[in-house]
């Protein structure tokens, strides 16, 4: 069974696709985007384990 590892970031809004692409060039990928405690957006990604 595959082992992940996961991780969360903030989303600005007018850079979105920047962020999201920096965090996939490093292996990570896109599992979720919700609305944060304070109303911004936050992105949750996983990547399998010991690739980073």
């Amino acid at each position: 069974m595959p082992k992940w590892e996961y991780a969360t970031t903030p989303l600005l809004i007018h850079n979105t696709t920047a962020i999201l692409n920096t965090w996939g060039a490093q292996g990570w990928e896109l599992v979720q985007i919700v609305t944060g405690p304070e109303g911004g957006l936050v992105a949750y990604l996983k990547r399998p384990a010991g690739e980073g």
